[in-house]
């Protein structure tokens, strides 16, 4: 995604996103299938540069819920590649995967059921349309509108007030939009370029006035419930830009109205692909590791999407999230010590709690697990609680004979166990740092994480 910097002397930065580019994507699912190809009249086809990067091109067609796969090209040593197109592909959006992961390597075009697609791509440029009206279009497009938000930009970088040229520079906004508004009829890409239609004020705006109405207008003219749209990267790059580019060093407030935005421009009709929006956005502040605004996004508005979609995996994603986020206090379970019943919150004498979970038939755990034992064992304001993921108590009794000063809780049913959901435990062996009064205070990743994270007490 381009983004163009307006700039005043007093430093501030008001950044306008002014285009979309073609080959970034959503995280998606693919779905493996394979057409029958018969009576070919078209093909998708391309050059990859450098050749030696790439092997195959693989084609999917992209729907709002993943991607099917289609079919695949090898290239020649020119990093050419041909697929033919049978007449039972029907029109839509497309990708084009060139390398794992897939999610990272991929993009999209149009397909009218009519027009040999081909294109030449690298990973500097992109990917740049050779064949087919549709994207030839759209590609024009961004860059006739590249070329004038550049004149807008420094326009406004000069910071003079001439109305004459303001006027000027946005009738040539306003006609480009127009013009290939016109152009797009009764195309597919028409979706887009309408969906993309710029802000364009009526009168003198100064550059705080201008940057308020563009955002306020950022998304006023994207239809949430169009297919294509939601088939293609479109809608995860616009949403994402607002939430998180339109303005410059973002407070935790402005992230949380940005959120409240996106919520109230999708309509509830289209509740599957707001779900879908909002969880990237969540896994956006995930990655970025800001638990208070993912878990914002779950509070006021994730959760109650993945119930009124019946989306069960999601619902306990983000809530097993929300329950161990950083900051705060671990969910509790019981304990039986010294066959007395008590529970992890109840746990008493010691400055910090690290909980494991594990399982004695897990390779990973039986191999770190003497390593933590060795590394704790200096330490006598540390305890260890060791939960124990088994399908019976057999070899886990065995196993705990080897970590006395472990307090060991076993947890039947393994996976189908309850505290699995709670804690959200995907494998093992899983750490949590927990403070004397049970605030998580750090979830290691791994082994070597852990090490780091015990030698800074």
């Amino acid at each position: 995604m381009k983004v163009l910097d307006l700039k005043q002397n007093n430093g501030l930065i008001i950044e306008v996103i002014v285009r979309i580019k073609t080959y970034k994507m959503k995280k998606i699912i693919f779905v493996l299938f394979v057409i029958p190809f018969l009576g070919f009249s078209q093909t998708v086809k391309g050059n990859f540069s450098p050749a030696e990067d790439f092997s195959y091109a693989f084609l999917y067609q992209a729907t709002p819920q993943g991607a099917n796969y289609v079919n695949r090209g090898k290239l020649d040593s020119l990093g050419n590649f041909k697929i033919p197109i049978d007449s039972t592909v029907t029109p839509g959006i497309y990708k084009i995967v060139y390398a794992i992961p897939p999610e990272e390597n991929n993009f999209d075009f149009i397909y009218d059921g009519k027009e040999t697609v081909a294109f030449n791509f690298n990973y500097e440029k992109g990917v740049d349309f050779t064949e087919s009206e549709e994207n030839k279009l759209w590609n024009s497009y961004l860059k006739s509108m590249d070329m004038v938000n550049q004149t807008i930009s420094n326009y406004y970088s000069k910071e003079t007030i001439d109305k004459k040229g303001f006027n000027s520079i946005f009738k040539v906004l306003k006609d480009t939009q127009l013009a290939y508004e016109e152009s797009a009829n009764g195309k597919l890409v028409s979706a887009f370029i309408t969906a993309n239609r710029p802000y364009i004020p009526i009168e003198y705006e100064d550059i705080s006035t201008y940057s308020k109405n563009l955002k306020k207008q950022y998304l006023s003219q994207i239809d949430f419930s169009n297919y294509l749209l939601q088939s293609s990267s479109f809608l995860v790059d616009r949403v994402t830009a607002y939430v998180f580019n339109i303005v410059e060093n973002p407070s935790d407030a402005t992230y949380k109205k940005h959120v409240d935005d996106i919520a109230a421009a999708i309509s509830n009709d289209d509740l599957i692909i707001k779900t879908s929006l909002l969880e990237i956005v969540w896994q956006r502040f995930v990655t970025l590791e800001n638990h208070d605004l993912a878990n914002y996004v779950t509070e006021k508005h994730l959760l109650d999407l993945a119930n009124a979609t019946n989306n069960k995996v999601l619902a306990e994603t983000i809530t097993s999230y929300k329950n161990t986020s950083i900051g705060t206090k671990a969910p509790d379970f019981d304990i039986l010590l010294e066959n007395k019943k008590t529970s992890l919150h109840q746990l008493e004498g010691a400055e910090n709690y690290l909980v494991i979970f594990w399982s004695s038939g897990c390779g990973h755990c039986l191999t770190e697990l003497p390593k933590v034992k060795d590394m704790v064992a200096n330490n006598p304001n540390l305890k260890v609680v060791a939960y124990a993921l088994e399908k019976d108590n057999k070899k886990w009794s065995e196993e705990i004979k080897n970590y006395p000063n472990f307090t060991h809780v076993i947890g039947l049913g393994k996976w189908d166990n309850p505290i699995v959901k709670t804690y959200g435990v995907a494998a093992t062996p899983m750490y949590f740092l927990l403070s004397t009064s049970k605030i998580i205070m750090a979830k290691p990743y791994d082994y070597e994480d852990l090490e780091v994270v015990l030698k800074s007490l």
